[in-house]
C-alpha cells in the first residue's frame, strides 16, 4: 500500500517539478536536519519520503503543497461523481443549470 501512495504522490508532484527522482530520507536525517528538510519541502514544492529502519514511514511535504494536494483529490472526487451521474442519466442542459446559478446568485444565496 505505501509503495501505492508513494507512487501516485511522485507521479503528481513530477509534473509540477525538473526533478525526477523522490526525495528519500531517514528519521535521523529528519531529526538532524529539520531545517533542511523544510527548506527544501517549501522552495521545491515537493514531498519528502521518510524511511525508519530502512522501510518507508512518512511523507513529509510543505503546507502549501498538501493543500494543493487535497485540492486535486477534492477535484479528482467531484469529477467521478460528475461520471457516475451521467453514467445513471442524472444530467441537465448547460443553459438549465446556468440560468439555475443565475438565480440563486440574484436572490444572493451563492
Amino acid at each position: 500500500m505505501l509503495e501505492c501512495i508513494k507512487k501516485f504522490l511522485y507521479n503528481i508532484f513530477r509534473q509540477e517539478s525538473d526533478n525526477l527522482m523522490p526525495n528519500i530520507r531517514s528519521s535521523t536525517d529528519l531529526r538532524n536536519n529539520y531545517n533542511e528538510i523544510s527548506m527544501f519541502c517549501n522552495e521545491h514544492r515537493e514531498p519528502v519520503f521518510i524511511t525508519k529502519n530502512g522501510r518507508g514511514d512518512l511523507a513529509v511535504m510543505s503546507i502549501e503543497t498538501y493543500e494543493k494536494l487535497v485540492g486535486k483529490l477534492e477535484l479528482y472526487n467531484l469529477l467521478d461523481e460528475g461520471r457516475a451521474a451521467i453514467r445513471e442519466g442524472r444530467k441537465r442542459p448547460h443553459t438549465e443549470v446556468m440560468r439555475g446559478i443565475r438565480q440563486e446568485m440574484a436572490d444572493e444565496k451563492i
